[in-house]
């Protein structure tokens, strides 16, 4: 008798059990449905087997750059709403969206009509509260960027169908795929690099700027700063509103004139052909002129007798001029391709180059020009790498940005160690003595060089030959100079001064000072 009422207790609960889950089978698949399929139709950024889950991006000490996120969203089956009207303006005043558009949603002759998604936890629980029919709440897992601005065109976004664009979302796509990112950017590095140009902004009224920090020995990136930026969490709203601009690197992709800071490349030339020294001395009038056409000096100064130092020092356009008079044209172009103008650099990025094809027709005036930075174009990763070599010895190195293995590909050395560490004795000078003063930290040799370039009529897509009052004003310098470890390249867009001695060069100094501190770098001398 015990053992039957125990068999009967079991039954009556495997009874009961039975009923309960025949009960929520069916609420799943007749009562919900419709909420049911809407999932399956809308929800679809979930990884599954065949998909890993995208590889986060995290900054060199572990900072998170790129994550994935669980968000909550709202979505109607509009078939099941019951007061249209009256839902419609309850969910406009609680997401903050116009009645309109909401409205618009509740209609739609459609099983899955998302409303908002990345619901904040207020919204969610105001959602909770009204228990409106045909108004449901889900999960869903996207990408969050929790550094919000920070290198923004530099990590780029993912977009609704999950595809990486722009930056390196889009370079390393595939490798994303189920793969973590390590970056060599330095948060503290790149933070202070990108409030300097939001104060060059407030100060010197800048259109925009870029400022690139590198190892000049190996090529790692350690910041890389746009101005303006934008919040890739909220990339839709740039998009529709066309702003589709904002999100280029322009450190990669902006092809421009340098002006003098070029100068250093084309007395590289001159000193490893063994046709200047930085003693050669030549006769400055003030102008010179090259087939019917005169080129001046900056504000038309004369300076006299000097000797090529001084001509760094000074930015002396006709002493650059007749630097490159002592080469031969081939040679000329040979040695700027040698420093990587004409093709593009490997940085793991979107980038742009010009094969600068009105340079190369050979005038004997683009040559002239050419030689202070003026009819030649690059981006502002070609200048910085092609003075890494400068920098580091003579070796073109390839800038990256992430710690992936590296083969046993040693760097070409396109000039000697001896015309390398010539030059950067020179524009040492250039900050000791010449317009780079405002570059100088007491204690510490920094190699340098100003440009400032007029920007072509054509740059700025004006149909019309000759160049605008606009410049863009430049600073690449290295530091220690004779045992570099740092290479900060400034580049501004039409500031509000003359000069890049009074613009590019100071934020050079701040942010040189900073990363002194910051490394705890020992002077060269007291």
């Amino acid at each position: 008798m015990k053992v039957s009422w125990r068999v009967n207790l079991i039954l009556v609960f495997f009874i009961l059990f039975s009923a309960v889950l025949l009960g929520r089978l069916i609420y799943i698949q007749i009562l919900q449905i419709d909420f049911y399929k809407a999932l399956a139709q809308g929800l679809q950024n979930f990884p599954t087997e065949t998909q890993p889950e995208r590889g986060e991006i995290f900054l060199k000490n572990g900072e998170f750059l790129a994550i994935n996120k669980n968000f909550s969203l709202v979505f109607a089956v509009p078939k099941k709403v019951t007061e249209t009207e009256k839902t419609a303006k309850a969910l406009s005043e609680i997401l903050n969206l116009p009645e309109s558009i909401v409205l618009e949603k509740l209609k739609k002759d459609t099983l899955y009509s998302p409303i908002k998604n990345k619901l904040t936890e207020e919204e969610v629980e105001s959602i909770k509260k009204l228990n409106l029919s045909g108004i449901y709440l889900a999960e869903e897992r996207l990408r969050y960027y929790p550094q919000e601005t920070l290198a923004s065109q530099l990590v780029g976004f993912v977009d609704k169908n999950n595809q990486g664009q722009y930056g390196l979302e889009y370079y390393y796509d595939e490798i994303l795929n189920g793969t973590d990112l390590i970056l060599t950017l330095d948060y503290n590095i790149q933070f202070k690099a990108e409030k300097l140009l939001k104060e060059a902004k407030e100060n010197l009224d800048i259109e925009s700027g870029q400022i690139i920090v590198i190892d000049p020995n190996s090529g790692k990136i350690i910041a890389l700063a746009n101005f303006p930026n934008f919040n890739p969490n909220q990339y839709q709203e740039y998009a529709s509103n066309g702003s589709l601009g904002i999100f280029k690197n322009r450190a990669t992709q902006d092809l421009f004139e340098p002006g003098s800071v070029f100068k250093p490349i084309t007395f590289a030339a001159a000193l490893e052909e063994g046709k200047i020294t930085p003693q050669t001395t030549y006769i400055d009038k003030g102008m010179v002129e090259i087939g019917g056409w005169p080129i001046y000096n900056y504000a038309e100064r004369v300076y006299g007798e000097q000797t090529m130092t001084n001509v760094l020092e000074k930015s002396i356009n006709t002493g650059a001029v007749f630097v490159q008079s002592q080469l031969p044209h081939h040679i000329f172009l040979d040695y700027i391709e040698k420093f990587g103008i004409f093709e593009s650099t490997g940085v793991d990025l979107q980038e742009s180059f010009s094969e600068n094809k009105e340079f190369k027709k050979g005038y004997e005036i683009n040559f002239a020009t050419a030689s202070f930075g003026q009819g030649i174009e690059m981006t502002p990763i070609q200048l910085a790498r092609a003075y890494c070599a400068i920098a580091n010895g003579g070796k073109l190195v390839k800038p990256y940005l992430v710690e992936i293995e590296k083969g046993s590909e040693i760097p070409p050395s396109i000039i000697s160690s001896k015309t390398a560490s010539q030059l950067t004795a020179m524009i040492v000078s250039v900050v000791e003595n010449g317009f780079g003063k405002a570059a100088k930290i007491p204690g510490y040799y920094i190699a340098g060089k100003t440009g400032t370039a007029q920007i072509s009529f054509s740059a700025l897509e004006i149909d019309k030959p000759g160049y605008s009052e606009k410049t863009i004003q430049t600073f690449v310098g290295f530091f220690p100079a004779f045992s570099p470890q740092f290479l900060i390249l400034i580049k501004l867009d039409n500031p509000k001064t003359k000069t890049a001695e009074y613009s590019a060069t100071p934020i050079f100094h701040d942010l040189a000072e900073y990363i002194i501190h910051y490394y705890q770098i020992p002077p060269d001398y007291e």
